[in-house]
């Protein structure tokens, strides 16, 4: 049977670290692509094998228990269930193996997500609704359908590569010599060369174009929403599958309301008379018009409802409400009959020679009604 402590150089109580380390400075002076010969070939191998069991927990146990892991198996090596990754670990570090890549990669590639930025009415906004959107984008290419190369005509093995679609070379470094793997320039690591483009596309298998779709946007949206539509995106090189497209709303703005949230907030000028008498006044909204009740003396600033007119819920159900903030008009121009009739109404409210008040900024505030209850007790 083997002596995989003898053929690493390490002894029977070796820790996990001393045996990666051992297995490190072998495979660095005996590696094949760094050392040839028959004989280091083979004396490679068996540190590898012997890796191979020590670093593993139970194929350890049970070689110190007196039975070999690779009883009765015809030869050793790689093919025994050696990872290559730890060859490449021990020349490069943890993870090496895996960031060189192995094999040629497909022509075809996912395409990128594109972002377009659509602008919409407040309407539009509050109830939703379709929308039309043009863009311009990367289609597969009529001509070659994808595959970049002149009609009747295909590729060729790269000549570089051999079709690996990645190439070797090896370096001098402090360790000695190294192999180090990287894709192939001449072919974009595909292993296959387009010996005739397509006219069209000139060998990437798509091109662009402007499209107009048909997007279903959501109500309650606001400025800064994206709505993602998968699919939607350019398609990839070689007319590999699209990414996404997401559209940003950017809501216009509007004359007469603006959006606070769901709500939607509105200034309402009034006349004199009917601040002071009260009226129905008729009020356009997105749902046609509303019948606005203004109470007797209503000031300016003081606000009025329109319950569930304003936004749709972007999440949930239902909608904003209309704030209405009055604004009492003072006439400028009075006919004299007008001027008349104001002094005689200034006459009986006795406002004559009116002396003025400061305002009382808590007033109808709810800390000037918590002070008066504490005064009425």
């Amino acid at each position: 049977m083997n002596d995989y402590y003898a053929d690493l150089g390490v002894a029977r109580d070796a820790t996990a670290d001393e045996i990666k380390k051992a297995y490190r400075k072998a495979a660095r002076r005996l590696h094949p692509d760094v050392n040839s010969g028959p004989e280091a070939e083979e004396q490679f191998k068996k540190v590898s094998q012997a890796y191979d069991v020590l670093s593993d927990e139970e194929k350890r146990r049970s070689f110190d228990m007196g039975a070999d892991p690779y009883a009765g198996a015809a030869g050793a090596g790689f093919g025994q269930g050696f990872s290559f990754s730890d060859v490449m670990d021990a020349f490069f570090g943890q993870g090496a193996a895996q960031s060189q890549g192995r094999g040629p990669r497909s022509r075809q590639s996912r395409g990128q997500d594109a972002l377009v930025r659509l602008d919409i009415d407040l309407a539009d906004a509050v109830f939703g609704g379709e929308q039309e959107l043009t863009i311009d984008t990367a289609v597969g290419c009529g001509t070659c359908h994808g595959a970049g190369t002149q009609p009747g005509t295909g590729t060729r093995t790269c000549d570089v590569c051999r079709g690996q679609g990645q190439v070797q070379q090896v370096q001098r470094s402090f360790l000695g010599q190294v192999m180090t793997t990287r894709p192939c320039v001449n072919c974009q690591a595909t292993g296959q060369v387009i010996e005739a483009p397509c006219y069209e596309c000139s060998g990437d298998g798509r091109v662009r174009t402007r499209r107009t779709m048909t997007i279903r946007v959501p109500a309650g949206v606001d400025t800064g929403t994206r709505i993602q539509l998968a699919g939607e995106g350019e398609v990839g090189p070689g007319a590999g599958p699209a990414g996404d497209l997401y559209v940003e709303v950017v809501v216009r703005r509007d004359p007469r309301f603006q959006r606070q949230g769901d709500d939607l907030h509105a200034t309402l000028e009034l006349p004199m008379t009917a601040a002071a008498l009260g009226a129905t006044v008729p009020f356009e909204t997105f749902d046609g018009v509303s019948d606005l009740e203004v109470r007797r003396g209503i000031q300016s600033g003081e606000q009025l409802l329109l319950r569930g007119l304003g936004v749709t819920h972007l999440r949930g159900s239902g909608r904003g409400d209309i704030v209405i903030h009055a604004m009492v008009a003072t006439p400028t121009k009075l006919s004299h009959e007008q001027e008349e009739l104001l002094r005689t109404l200034a006459t009986m409210r006795d406002e004559e020679k009116p002396t003025g008040r400061l305002a009382n900024p808590t007033e109808g505030s709810l800390f000037g009604k918590l002070r008066d209850a504490f005064k009425a007790r």
